[in-house]
């Protein structure tokens, strides 16, 4: 049976179309192409008295046989008489069984075919055509539609339907006029509600999804569509159809999430930051909490049970108690189940018996609502578990179903491309940063003067780089600093760095000349055997002669220069003896300065990356770096370096090297400046 839902859109068609309800067949509508071939027929009459004139042979069983059966007829070569006194016509007839206005009816579809039958051609396509403009009207109406209605101009619904009660289990009595809302899911009702009111102030058609109740107890996304029936200018009610489209919604938020994970993810290179963009797509799609666990396997090391794991990536409701910081899995466990059949274990939870460990949600104090699902979902990485999932769903919301959890698998091979590539790069870093820590070596003990070093790896490169720094005492008992940057991110830069460091160390060790002189021979000998090659340096020497003043010879080549900070809080950068990078030159001469160290005071040699930030002027890294420092004078020297780091602009796209020195106090009664060191 069909719903005959606005009878004015069949005016336009080139074959005639009339509609009858009732067992008498009352005629309650004809189009145009049909009263050009019968002439004008008064609506309301049975189509016994309103075609009577013009059916030759007055045989109307069809109609009766059609609206009795629901099966739709076609009949060809149907005679009448019509214009021309005496003169026969011919027509095919199609018909199929219609409801409307809450009644049943016909849709009649006619045919003139005089003109066939005169040349003789053959009746099949006229039928055909007939057929095939009733059975694309059926497709229509029916084509995902699992309920149709009726309304009132307000939407007020005023007649029963059948698929509305079977789609929401309501009865007639409960979903009658604005009863309906009751079975619309409550955070939907409002905007429902909008969307209609908006369709009859713009007496426009309405097309609005929204989830309803089902008879079964859950919730399912439907599509409502509907269109006014207009008369003498106004609205007289509304007529629509109603399809569920669940399955449909859920592949496009599936394709939504997938395509979030894609984005999130894929400038991202650090492990931390790819977890926890994962965490915040999972929550709040799929779940209220998300903890993610990077196996210790994934440094090879192999898991000794029981482990202790803890999530790097960590998301809890508001106001819930926070996953564990450190959890202790034995070999039952679901992780380490999970982690061993690679596939993902779901647990549902009784009301009020949440599991142990559960993340209950409170709020000062008050319990409101428990765990009531959760999973624990494998993350394979180039053919190994590297991560174990752990999602949880709290309270009232639907527990996680199979769909969900089929769906969190998906994102995670969606990710995969970011997640190999994040932790292909934490393990290369790993090793790159224990290959740099051998390369750089600790500072000398000296007696009085405090010394400490620290280098920090890029935030996105996995490789070493070709900072340095270096400090050793010579045999007069003067100590070297120096420090420097190579050009590179790659092996190559940290393979040149480690060999012009060791050359420094020989040109230094043995000759007390100035620091520019020994960059001279050190720049020759980078040119000629590291010719595509440039770098950057700075080359001290710190002495306290027959123990006074101490004094710094240094010399500059290319990199950023030495900062000087008192323990009053000055800080100053000693900017003389400025001479070009290593790698250019040649044999030309590097000059040398001299410069008196107050008592107390600190130096601190670094790399560019502690002042460089993309698309910023060096000069404000520069001025920056000056502020802090000097707000850190009085800190200890291990922390001066470390504060330093830590106030960085992030992310930070070079390697830092730092090498400072804390000079000791003066003695009693002497000169700041001059003073000797106290003996003992």
């Amino acid at each position: 049976m069909l719903l005959c839902a606005d009878l004015n859109a069949f005016d336009v068609l080139p074959v005639g179309v009339l509609v009858t309800v009732g067992s008498d067949h009352r005629l309650i509508y004809s189009n145009y192409a049909y009263q050009e071939m019968v002439g004008h027929r008064e609506h309301g009459a049975p189509i016994r008295e309103a075609l009577g004139d013009v059916c030759v042979d007055g045989d109307f069983t069809l109609f009766d046989r059609a609206l009795e059966t629901g099966e739709a007829v076609t009949v060809d070569e149907i005679p009448f008489e019509y214009g021309e006194p005496g003169r026969r016509r011919f027509a095919s007839v199609g018909m199929s069984k219609i409801m409307w206005d809450g009644e049943e009816g016909l849709l009649i579809v006619v045919q003139e075919v005089t003109q066939r039958i005169a040349s003789e051609r053959p009746p099949s396509s006229v039928a055909g055509q007939q057929q095939r403009f009733l059975q694309r009207y059926r497709s229509l109406v029916q084509l995902q539609t699992d309920a149709v209605w009726v309304s009132d101009p307000m939407g007020r619904v005023r007649e029963p339907s059948a698929g509305w009660q079977r789609l929401t289990g309501q009865p007639w009595e409960e979903y009658r006029g604005d009863g309906w809302l009751n079975a619309v899911y409550p955070d939907d009702r409002e905007p429902a509600i909008e969307v209609w009111a908006r369709a009859v102030e713009q007496r426009d058609n309405l097309n609005q999804v929204y989830r309803v109740r089902t008879s079964g107890g859950g919730y399912r996304h439907v599509r409502v569509r509907g269109m006014p029936i207009i008369e003498g200018g106004e609205i007289v009610e509304w007529v629509g159809a109603i399809a569920d489209i669940e399955q449909e919604w859920q592949e496009e938020q599936h394709r939504l999430l997938l395509d979030q994970v894609a984005a999130v993810t894929v400038n991202l290179a650090d492990l931390d930051e790819v977890l926890r963009a994962l965490a915040e797509v999972i929550v709040p799609n799929l779940a209220d909490g998300c903890g993610i666990y990077v196996l210790p396997e994934f440094e090879d090391q192999p898991i000794s049970m029981p482990f202790m794991a803890t999530p790097m990536a960590i998301i809890v409701p508001a106001g819930a108690r926070p996953f564990p910081r450190q959890e202790v899995f034995d070999s039952n466990s679901d992780l380490v189940t999970a982690v061993r059949t690679r596939r993902p274990i779901a647990r549902m939870y009784p009301e009020g018996n949440p599991p142990p460990g559960s993340v209950p949600l409170t709020i000062n104090g008050d319990l409101v609502a428990e765990v009531n699902s959760s999973t624990m979902v494998p993350v394979v990485v180039d053919g190994v578990v590297a991560a174990v999932v752990h999602a949880v769903v709290v309270g009232d919301r639907e527990p996680l179903s199979v769909a969900d959890i089929e769906l969190l698998g998906r994102m995670l091979d969606h990710a995969h491309p970011h997640l190999s590539n994040a932790m292909r790069f934490q393990r290369t870093q790993g090793v790159a940063l224990a290959l740099q820590k051998y390369l750089l070596p600790d500072p000398p003990r000296v007696p009085d003067l405090e010394i400490t070093a620290r280098y920090s790896a890029s935030a996105t490169a996995a490789e070493i780089g070709g900072d340095w720094y270096d400090s050793f005492v010579l045999p007069d008992g003067s100590m070297v600093l120096t420090i420097g940057d190579m050009a590179g991110h790659d092996l190559t830069a940290a393979v040149t760095m480690s060999q012009v460091r060791n050359a420094l160390r020989g040109l230094a060790i043995d000759r007390r000349e100035p620091p520019g002189d020994i960059l001279r021979r050190l720049n020759i000998a980078t040119e000629t055997l590291y010719p595509e090659d440039t770098g950057t340096c700075i080359l001290a020497r710190l002495e306290n002669p027959d123990n006074r003043a101490w004094r710094l010879h240094y010399s500059v080549a290319g990199h950023p220069p030495p900062l000087l900070v008192t323990q009053d809080g000055e800080a100053h950068y000693l900017e003389d003896a400025v001479n070009p990078l290593l790698g250019v030159g040649y044999d030309m001469p590097r000059a040398s300065t001299v410069a008196t160290l107050p008592p107390r005071s600190t130096l601190l040699l670094y790399t560019d990356g502690l002042v460089e930030v993309p698309g910023e002027h060096l000069d404000l890294g520069l001025e920056r770096l000056r502020r802090a420092a000097s707000s850190l004078a009085r800190a200890p020297l291990d922390a001066f370096c470390d504060e330093l780091l830590s106030r960085l602009p992030m992310p930070r796209k070079d390697d830092i090297a730092v090498i400072a020195v804390r000079l000791p106090p003066s003695c009693p009664g002497t000169d700041s400046v001059t003073a000797a060191v106290c003996p003992g």
